[in-house]
């Protein structure tokens, strides 16, 4: 637990990070190449079951942790849908109020509008095992569950 306390104490002595952008984030987001997925996912997920790679943040809301995420890595242009939220059983067409918080956040991080995909809750949940990492939220609203894919960075 002290070395958790000093990592994270070391983060705040980086410029322009979130105190989200923990080291095991970091590390995950890094790692990942162009086109590979990572869940975002809420409290109820059984994502320990499933990860082959788990984060956790525990206590943070699904769209900061999207946003914290966003803030470092781009959404896949090649694709038409980078961004995939988990539909309502028996509605598929509702959209909770966490999801468009979910559009707020990958609008915003876009800098342009993004339409947020959806799929059926298994096909979710096959999409998610198979991700590059799954982040474990503290987001207790369901459906709270969004998987993005990661673009290119472009430097100039």
């Amino acid at each position: 637990m002290a070395l958790a306390r000093q990592a994270i104490s070391g983060l705040t002595m980086l410029k322009n990070l979130s105190p989200l952008h923990t080291p095991e984030l970091l590390h995950t987001l890094a790692s990942m190449g162009h086109g590979d997925d990572i869940a975002i996912v809420d409290a109820h997920f059984p994502a320990v079951t499933m990860a082959r790679r788990l984060v956790r943040l525990d206590g943070i809301n699904a769209p900061a942790v999207l946003e914290a995420c966003l803030q470092l890595i781009p959404l896949d242009s090649f694709v038409a849908e980078p961004a995939l939220r988990m539909e309502v059983v028996d509605d598929p067409n509702e959209i909770p109020e966490v999801q468009k918080d979910f559009q707020k956040v990958i609008d915003r991080e876009e800098g342009k509008h993004v339409p947020l995909g959806k799929t059926e809750r298994y096909a979710f949940y096959e999409l998610a095992k198979k991700a590059f990492a799954i982040v474990v939220t503290g987001e207790q609203r369901p459906y709270g569950c969004v998987l993005i894919k990661k673009g290119v960075v472009l430097h100039t």
